[in-house]
């Protein structure tokens, strides 16, 4: 799984990058880590938030195209020390 907390320059061409929207999770999460572009294959993302990562897995596609992806909250697991 790949940790997109911090923006990586967009390397691929634009058909292969779709918009996606992460719900649930924690409510201090900033609105700006909540809306992003990865990859299209992505299925989970997780999001470097307080000294661990909030999970966040691929919902359902949505009806039309123009609309961005769901990825939904699923846990978080907190970093060793």
């Amino acid at each position: 799984m790949k940790d997109v907390s911090q923006a990586d320059p967009v390397t691929r061409d634009a058909a292969g990058v779709i918009d996606v929207v992460l719900e649930g999770g924690p409510v201090d999460l900033p609105a700006d880590l909540r809306s992003r572009r990865v990859a299209r294959a992505e299925e989970k993302i997780k999001v470097l938030h307080y000294g661990g990562y909030e999970h966040f897995e691929r919902g359902a596609a949505p009806g039309t195209l123009d609309l961005p992806v769901v990825f939904r909250w699923t846990g978080r697991t907190r970093i060793a020390e």
